[in-house]
């Protein structure tokens, strides 16, 4: 049986690698959050980043899970 789940949804897993792998992108000091420093709230922001991305790839590409209903 031929699988109609979506193969492009996994390039959704490179997404936080290519934002945080290119360092000049977030290398500075501004703005500041809270008193961190871009430079570490950028990074800190892809870890909810990543859970969210990882999560809509697996509910996209986990195979749907049938129930059997138990009457009377």
């Amino acid at each position: 049986m031929a699988s109609t789940r979506p193969k492009w949804v996994y390039l959704l897993l490179i997404v936080p690698f290519l934002g945080t792998a290119w360092v000049p992108l977030y290398d500075r000091l501004s703005p500041t959050l809270f008193g961190f420093p871009f430079f570490y709230w950028y990074q800190l922001a892809w870890v909810p980043g990543s859970v969210l991305l990882t999560g809509l790839v697996y509910l996209l590409t986990e195979p749907r899970r049938v129930v059997p209903r138990s009457g009377s």
